[in-house]
């Protein structure tokens, strides 16, 4: 950790507001639930300043989590690349409407040419099909050869396109982005990322597309590896992790948990409103004086994500390569790989100090990494309408999704109110998420190692609702000495 990034964590630390710091601390360790020792940490920043942030469970097997503890986290890193991006068009190095082969030309073979910088950073580009590249899962570790493929690569149509607005681009957007950004700058992309980004946040030892080799040992690692030893045999790695994490049975002991989280009385009452919930008369367990409905994990992850909408033709096509050979994305040549789009490695308090900058319009503790100008553009939705691949109103801005929450809380927690719309941030595979509410100057981490993804696990969305929530409840404004700010008042 560098001097600089020491003075900072010093004068954050000094904001931590207790009983927010202590709330938030409970709800994190009771969503451990039943899957110790894995855990996590969370980071909340607010006008510039850590407010609170708490961990829970092991990283390793001789590692507690801590705000700083490295791990991989999927396509959450695609918010720190498309950061980096903004950088660069604040800086009058891209633009967002130029076409990508004005800066990289080989870039535009097969019918690419008029593809802009906006169009890929809102998934409007038509290159979200990772099997339109004959690219197994050892050469998707090689970023040379990867640029090559994708340079050539030609445009595809998701399944089915009339019916969409955008067709998330789960891989390639990775190396689209990447690759534009080494062409302008004449850097590699890691030193690309810490000269225009992480460097002058002073998080440049805490956020990686590639980890260097010193630090791959400081990387989280699922339970299932706390014991594996470097000779352990190759296909018992395999078969542990070339699988999906599956939904569990929820116990009585998770349903309580559940049931004591401050945003269930929301779920409840926007199972009851959401009709696609109650598509069959199992899905609600209700009564003939309409008690409210009792929620579990997969109840409350279809408020989230409708996956009766799901396009499997897209999905695959998004996310498995043609050779259909998994990725073991904790191995330690992934890691140290350059897959932008899903390798991002990075700490919450790296990826909540990304967002607290976002958060405040693009200004840094005296510097100022993104415009104005930019700022605006980055931040406003490019369309409303459905996604090929994610079944969900993702609300694409430049780069960033919608933030996802359902309620917009006030002090009576039994009141669902309109949804936000200022807020947006990226999510990962395996539910962790990053993401800034710039009406009030709020920025949010999560990280984890539990063995979960987006689509079966409820704590991203847990977190988001209870921080919200907290903020909101006027005993809870940790900034109650600082409202007036540049942004507005809150």
């Amino acid at each position: 950790m560098t001097d600089h990034h020491k003075e900072n964590n010093q004068s954050v630390d000094q904001q931590i507001n207790s009983e927010f710091q202590q709330r938030l601390q409970q709800i994190l360790t009771d969503l451990q639930l039943e899957d110790g020792p894995a855990g996590g940490t969370v980071v909340v920043y607010q006008a510039g300043k850590c407010i609170g942030k708490a961990s829970t469970g092991m990283a390793r097997s001789n590692m507690l989590w801590q705000p700083d503890t490295l791990a991989i986290n999927f396509s959450t890193g695609k918010g720190v690349l498309a950061t980096l991006v903004h950088v660069l068009v604040s800086k009058q190095l891209l633009n967002y409407d130029a076409f990508i082969a004005s800066y990289w030309p080989a870039f535009a073979a097969n019918g690419k040419e008029n593809i802009t910088l906006r169009s890929v950073l809102s998934h409007q580009a038509n290159l979200f099909s990772i099997q339109s590249i004959d690219a197994d899962s050892e050469t998707m570790l090689d970023w040379s050869v990867m640029l090559e493929k994708v340079a050539a690569m030609p445009i595809t149509s998701p399944t089915n396109a009339a019916a969409y607005d955008s067709a998330y681009s789960a891989l390639v957007y990775g190396w689209v982005l990447g690759g534009v950004t080494e062409a302008v700058t004449n850097m590699s992309l890691a030193k690309a990322l810490i000269h225009y980004l992480t460097e002058p946040l002073g998080i440049a030892d805490s956020c990686y597309f590639g980890v260097p080799d010193s630090k791959v040992e400081q990387v989280a690692t699922l339970v299932q590896d706390f014991d594996a030893s470097e000779s352990e045999d190759a296909l018992l790695r395999h078969k542990r992790h070339n699988r999906k994490p599956v939904l569990k049975p929820d116990s009585l002991s998770t349903l309580r948990t559940y049931e004591n989280l401050p945003s269930y009385s929301c779920w409840r009452q926007q199972a009851v409103a959401n009709k696609k919930t109650m598509d069959d008369e199992n899905t609600v367990d209700s009564d003939e004086h309409n008690e409210l409905p009792k929620l579990d994990t997969a109840r409350i992850t279809r408020l989230y994500f409708d996956t009766s909408q799901l396009n499997l033709r897209n999905y695959k096509a998004a996310l498995i390569p043609a050779s259909k050979q998994p990725i073991d994305y904790h191995k330690r040549e992934t890691l140290q790989a350059v897959i932008p789009a899903a390798n991002g490695v990075a700490s919450a308090d790296a990826l909540a100090t990304i967002y607290a900058m976002l958060a405040n319009g693009g200004e840094w503790q005296g510097q100022t990494l993104i415009d104005h100008k930019t700022f605006q553009q980055l931040s406003t939705p490019q369309m409303t309408g459905p996604d090929a691949v994610m079944p969900a109103s993702m609300q694409w801005r430049l780069g960033y999704h919608r933030l996802f929450t359902l309620c917009t809380h006030n002090k009576s927690a039994d009141e669902a109110l309109k949804p936000q719309t200022s807020g947006f941030g990226h999510m990962g595979y395996n539910g962790s998420v990053a993401w800034c509410d710039p009406s009030r100057q709020l920025s949010f981490a999560f990280i984890h190692n539990f063995d979960t993804t987006m689509l079966n696990d409820i704590r991203q969305f847990a977190l988001t609702e209870a921080v919200l929530l907290l903020i909101n409840e006027t005993r809870f404004d940790p900034c109650r000495q600082i409202r007036t700010t540049k942004l507005g008042r809150f």
